[in-house]
């Protein structure tokens, strides 16, 4: 049942290969990556919870699974295949959440988890999700990854426009290391802004002192699920879609982008064994990340970037035995620090997909699913990622017909 999944292609390495792969550029980049998903998208998930009527009890459990179990399963994914493979959760899906709890209730969104988790699972062994992203053009899709991302690269101006004081430094900082390389190699750029943004907001004074309270850990809820109809019909096809088609997509893309041939039909059957599992403590689906990845990918040797995937990965661990108390201390931190952190990180990586969107091949598809996935208007409750690519995908089908038969997809 499960022999045509990838195997890896290289032997696992031992731990002394993984320590002398790892050096400042990964460490930096996996630290990076996890700063990423510890803040702005752990933000929704308390937004929407929040608006749910969740508990704070509720809240933390649904916070340890999402980062615990997906940090496991990134450790063991980026050790596996010596591939930056961070797997976390479907910001998309989260979102898709919020109205359901509004007339569902959380065991009946919980139950809906664990169907997404098994029809995950099923498409994965079967193989079907490699031969639909196959048919895909990649520009397309590129198209759509920078339709997501260039928010990120807006971020960077707001946070430069609205709190000069500390994005200016960071940009400033990013700007010297990265045009020297000399220095860049001693403190890489992305470590630099980050400490330049600290030490600006400890001078002005910006860190509410309540964020440092007592170290304590996470006691997670497991929940009974409760099977509705209404659940099913609602939640489990969007949810597939989003992890699927929007989030993996986006990280097969990077992935793809960068070097690393990424095992689809493996990590399609990882997001459902991982969603089952963080289903129990009342969390959303498990996906495979596209800002994260982008991060970890953004430099050094392609060798050596699994490394920063397994960083994030241990991290993230940490993260979720200790959440209550980081989480309130990244959520007290300056939002234009994190902005401007993440905006940086992103820079690079805008540049390679508007550069792969816009080429030579499926020019006018890709500017349509450009377009339609910043308009940002979602239909059926299923987000913009996809109808873009969806539209992209029909327009270059009607008007770019010489541009499949020219080229492989």
């Amino acid at each position: 049942m499960f022999s045509h999944l990838e195997r890896p292609a290289h032997p696992a390495p031992g731990w002394r290969q993984v320590l002398a792969d790892f050096g400042p550029t990964y460490a930096a980049n996996g630290f990076i990556g996890w700063v990423f998903s510890a803040t702005a998208p752990l933000a929704i998930i308390l937004a929407v919870g929040t608006r749910g009527g969740l508990s704070e009890a509720e809240l933390a459990s649904w916070i340890f699974g999402v980062f615990f179990i997906n940090g496991w399963i990134t450790i063991l994914f980026c050790w596996l295949y010596r591939q930056p493979l961070a797997f976390f959760w479907t910001i998309p899906g989260t979102v898709l959440v919020g109205p359901a709890l509004a007339h569902l209730t959380f065991a009946e969104v919980i139950g809906a988890y664990y169907a997404t988790g098994v029809l995950m699972l099923v498409l994965g062994v079967s193989g079907w999700v490699r031969r639909a992203m196959d048919i895909l053009p990649m520009p397309i899709v590129m198209a759509m990854v920078a339709g997501v991302f260039l928010r990120f690269g807006v971020d960077l101006i707001r946070a430069l426009h609205a709190d000069i004081a500390i994005a200016g430094p960071m940009v400033a900082i990013f700007l010297l290391l990265s045009a020297v390389p000399a220095l860049g190699r001693r403190l890489p750029p992305l470590i630099g802004a980050l400490l330049v943004g600290a030490i600006a907001t400890a001078l002005l004074g910006r860190l509410d002192s309540a964020a440092f309270g007592a170290i304590e850990l996470v006691r997670p809820v497991v929940h009974p699920p409760a099977w509705s109809l209404a659940a099913m019909i609602e939640l489990v096809v969007p949810l597939a879609i989003t992890v699927l088609v929007v989030q993996n997509g986006q990280g097969f893309a990077v992935l793809r982008e960068a070097g690393h041939p990424a095992p689809i039909d493996a990590v399609t059957v990882a997001c459902g064994v991982g969603s089952v599992l963080a289903a129990v403590v009342g969390s959303v689906s498990t996906c495979l990340t596209g800002p994260t990845n982008a991060i970890i990918t953004a430099t050094g040797q392609l060798s050596r970037q699994y490394t920063a995937g397994i960083f994030t990965g241990v991290l993230a661990v940490l993260f979720g035995l200790l959440s209550p108390a980081l989480t309130r201390l990244l959520l007290n931190a300056p939002k234009s620090l994190i902005m401007a952190l993440a905006g940086l990180a992103m820079l690079r990586v805008l540049q390679a997909a508007f550069l792969a969107s816009f080429k030579d091949r499926f020019t006018l598809g890709a500017l349509v699913c450009f377009l339609v996935t910043v308009a940002d208007l979602g239909i059926f409750n299923i987000g913009a990622a996809f109808w873009g690519l969806v539209a992209g995908f029909a327009v270059s089908w009607l008007l770019e017909r010489s541009d499949f038969a020219r080229s492989p997809l």
